[in-house]
């Protein structure tokens, strides 16, 4: 470290900019968003859900319905599924609240759009109070989020990802 005594009048404003850069770093790195921990799987997915054979690399165990157990599932979320040829859903860690829930859903927006190398935006036009839907600005995707309470009364946040038809 510099002791201020050390630096001379012509060094001050070399040390001063230094200091103001260092600092302006530091700020930028706290203010940028970090990608949550399941990025590169929902890129995997959104690639996978674009191509001719869709998800049938990942596709897992027969479930009731429609339904098939998902073999890639996002980090952080359970129950993760395949549902017909192109969807792909999961649902968060159970939360206690409605609120949290909704608290949840937010941040899970914030997430999805801070994932790099990706690029969702918000369709508000199609978003409402209980549910969120985000388009892929490259590929015909989309990503609904909403909020849900389970049998067990556990509230959730559902993520689907399917192909969009229009």
């Amino acid at each position: 470290m510099i002791e201020l005594r050390e630096i001379s009048a012509s060094t001050l404003p070399v040390a001063c900019l230094c200091l103001v850069a260092a600092a302006g770093t530091s700020l930028a790195q706290d203010v940028a968003p970090e990608a949550p921990a399941y990025c590169s799987e929902l890129k995997r997915i959104a690639a996978l859900a674009v191509t001719k054979e869709k998800f049938a690399t990942i596709t897992g165990k027969p479930r009731n319905g429609n339904f098939r157990d998902a073999a890639l599932e996002l980090t952080g979320w359970r129950n993760c599924s395949l549902y017909g040829a192109g969807t792909y859903t999961c649902d968060s860690q159970a939360l206690t609240t409605a609120e949290d829930a909704d608290t949840a859903q937010a941040r899970t927006v914030h997430d999805i759009k801070a994932c790099p190398g990706e690029v969702w935006s918000e369709a508000r036009d199609r978003t409402s109070p209980r549910y969120v839907v985000l388009h892929h600005a490259g590929r015909p995707l989309s990503i609904t989020l909403s909020t849900d309470q389970t049998d067990k009364n556990e509230h959730v946040v559902r993520l689907i990802l399917f192909v969009r038809r229009n």
